[in-house]
């Protein structure tokens, strides 16, 4: 096998317990400092799958310590609530090989008991990005974490994901980053993973808090201070980004350590993308 699926949880056991017998290959799973004694009954019932326990909560980071720790040259991610269909590691690892520029191999994602498409999908499907010879699907600026396969080499190179933003709305600093370095993400529907959403996920409006905050995060690190302005402009005028303003704060100071402007070649698509109307974005 040339692909590890990295799991990562934290307080999920009944979640896991359904998921983790439908993983095959090699898998690592990443417990993100869980109280509930996910990692020794993992140990005991799922002896094959190695547990990495951490100390503490990482959010989205977790998953740099599994790819670390992976020995294969790819990596598909998995929530504790998602799994892979048969055979799609095996057909996203064959594009891998024939496509050595890319980096993040974004998959079709069914969702729920009726494997309805994330809506997500749509968009990347009908990126406006010019299309690139090399690549096997629509080139794309972003991707859902537990519907992606990465090039070992080129997610480390890029730094992985980050604690700045900590979790929800994760991908784009990474996604952005790969592209500054000439990597390329593409969409691609013949590789194919299912999500069921966990009854035990956060409050909705939490998240949507996260999501919102995460977007004004990114920003400072990596968009023209003009655009930045402007996000803060879009958020002062909800509840909801009010809120994540606010909450935004406190991590301001470790986003503008890490501040470095895109190229203006990756700048000029993140344009792009923004420009199309909703519902048709990559």
């Amino acid at each position: 096998m040339s692909v590890t699926t990295v799991v990562v949880t934290r307080n999920r056991w009944p979640d896991l317990e359904r998921t983790l017998p439908r993983h095959a290959g090699p898998v690592l799973l990443v417990d993100n400092g869980s109280e509930d004694g996910t990692a020794p009954r993992v140990r005991e019932r799922f002896p094959r799958i190695g547990v990495i326990g951490l100390d503490r909560n990482h959010g989205a980071a977790a998953r740099n310590v599994g790819v670390e720790a992976a020995d294969t040259p790819y990596v598909a991610f998995s929530d504790d609530d998602s799994w892979w269909a048969p055979g799609s590691l095996d057909r996203a690892a064959a594009h891998f090989d024939r496509s050595p520029r890319l980096a993040v191999l974004a998959a079709r994602l069914l969702v729920g008991e009726t494997g309805e498409l994330d809506p997500v999908c749509r968009e990347m499907a009908a990126s406006p990005l010019p299309r690139a010879v090399d690549l096997p699907g629509p080139p794309v600026l972003g991707f859902v974490a537990c519907g992606a396969v990465v090039r070992r080499s080129a997610f480390l190179d890029a730094g992985g994901f980050d604690e700045v933003v900590f979790f929800a709305g994760e991908e784009e600093r990474l996604a952005l980053d790969l592209a500054a370095g000439c990597w390329g993400l593409a969409y691609v529907e013949d590789v194919v993973a299912h999500h069921h959403p966990s009854p035990r996920r956060d409050d909705p409006q939490a998240r949507r808090v996260r999501i919102a905050r995460n977007r004004l995060l990114t920003a400072v690190m990596r968009r023209p201070w003009a655009e930045v302005r402007e996000v803060t402009r879009e958020l002062a005028g909800s509840r909801t980004g009010s809120a994540a303003i606010a909450d935004a704060v406190p991590r301001l100071p470790g986003a503008l350590r890490r501040r470095n402007r895109l190229p203006r070649r990756v700048e000029d698509r993140r344009r792009m993308l923004e420009d199309e109307p909703v519902g048709q974005r990559g």
